[in-house]
């Protein structure tokens, strides 16, 4: 089993730099859901990590992530 730090660490890196001005990380909704799979987490864990260091959910396939 994986601790809540190796689970950050492992949004942190999977999360890429913006193509756009604003400067922010995106993880794919994809990346989310493997993610949350792989550290057997709830999805809306990784919503929440992703809010609390500014990386923004992008390529949304329901809806989950606005």
């Amino acid at each position: 089993m994986s601790t809540k730090e190796e689970f950050v660490n492992a949004i942190l890196k999977s999360a890429s730099l913006s193509d756009m001005s604003d400067k922010r990380k995106r993880l794919t909704c994809a990346e989310a859901f493997e993610l949350a799979i792989e550290f057997e987490r709830e999805i809306k864990e990784v919503g929440r990590i992703c809010n609390q260091h500014n990386i923004r959910i992008c390529k949304c396939q329901l809806g989950c992530f606005l």
